[in-house]
């Protein structure tokens, strides 16, 4: 008897239809504020673009990091201080934190890549740390009360940003182009390199490739875009706080990586967008929400172990079966 194969695939028409969709409806999200509340959407855009970017190292560059706070946090700090200290425009005062965290991200890996493994993710722990105590410490930062508040400056000095509605749509373009960044870096040869550093660094060097190089600038890469995310949070809530760069935010942005898929281009947005709505949803729980996501992890480890835009892209790209041949028996039978 034969068995008919079943193929799920999904085309590139499709896709491209799906994220037409996803785009029409975030355009559309700002003006039925009751059903989704703007600066929450936000929030979870910010923290999609951070997942993302930090899965540059753990899961193209097999680099793990428990330092990415230092950029996520630190470039809110840098932001908050352009906008509220110096005055200086809202885009400005972006990029600024974005090239703060990129040269720190680049002095970040020139110390850790000299360990592998558990050792350099240490270093990484231990610089990041610095950098919160740093803050702590500093005059400017208003310890441990944060930074605030924070105004939103005006866009190329003409657009007030103060109305959410106007906020939403630089954040969005923000993330949209940050997000087409970090898609392009994973489908060059710049990340095509990376993926032969994880899988065999050995190799990649008897290639003639320049690993240490190329781990740099992966780091700086991927600190720029977090930064980029911690910055338009902070202009968002008006707020640069210790929370934005303690290690606690380095290891929600491990879980949201992990949950999503990190073997993916996207699957940590959709782990970032899962934990924030966890968050948010849970919230009424108090303390007992991080041992409900907790719980909620270990099961959808369990379930999804390539996480859960993976296990999708698993089913829809898997190959049909191979049919299966009568047995002599049937043939004859059939004669």
């Amino acid at each position: 008897m034969l068995s008919f194969p079943v193929s799920l695939r999904v085309s590139p028409a499709m896709k491209r239809g799906f994220f037409l969709v996803l785009l029409a409806l975030l355009l559309a999200a700002p003006f039925f504020p009751q059903i989704i509340y703007p600066i929450f959407l936000m929030k979870m855009m910010c923290f999609a673009l951070f997942a993302c970017a930090f899965n540059l190292l753990l899961g193209h560059a097999g680099i793990v990091s428990f330092g990415h706070a230092a950029f996520f946090g630190g470039s809110a700090y840098i932001t908050g201080y352009a906008l509220r200290d110096l005055g200086w425009s809202t885009e400005l005062a972006i990029l600024a934190g974005v090239l703060f965290t990129t040269i720190l991200g680049a002095a970040f890996g020139v110390l850790a890549i000299r360990r592998q493994g558990i050792y350099l993710a240490m270093i990484t722990l231990a610089l990041a740390q610095m950098v919160y105590f740093t803050f702590l410490q500093s005059s400017f930062t208003g310890a441990e009360d944060g930074m605030q508040p924070i105004p939103r400056g005006h866009l190329f000095g003409l657009v007030d940003l103060s109305d959410d509605s106007r906020l939403y749509f630089l954040v969005l373009a923000c993330v949209i182009g940050g997000l087409w960044l970090v898609n392009r870096i994973v489908n060059s040869p710049f990340g095509e390199v990376l993926r032969a550093i994880r899988e065999h660094e050995p190799r990649a060097r008897s290639m003639g490739y320049a690993v240490d190089r190329y781990k740099i600038i992966a780091f700086a890469l991927s600190a720029g875009l977090s930064g980029l995310a911690g910055s338009l949070k902070c202009v968002v809530f008006r707020l640069a706080a210790l929370t934005d760069v303690h290690w606690h935010m380095s290891g929600d942005v491990i879980l949201m990586t992990l949950l999503g898929g990190m073997n993916s281009v996207f699957g940590p947005a959709i782990g970032a967008v899962l934990i924030s709505l966890l968050r948010h949803y849970f919230d009424a729980l108090g303390a007992w929400v991080t041992v409900v996501i907790g719980i909620i992890f270990i099961l959808c480890v369990l379930v999804f172990r390539r996480g859960v835009l993976g296990e999708i892209n698993h089913l829809l790209s898997r190959r049909p079966a191979t049919a299966v041949r009568p047995s002599k028996e049937e043939q004859n039978a059939q004669i």
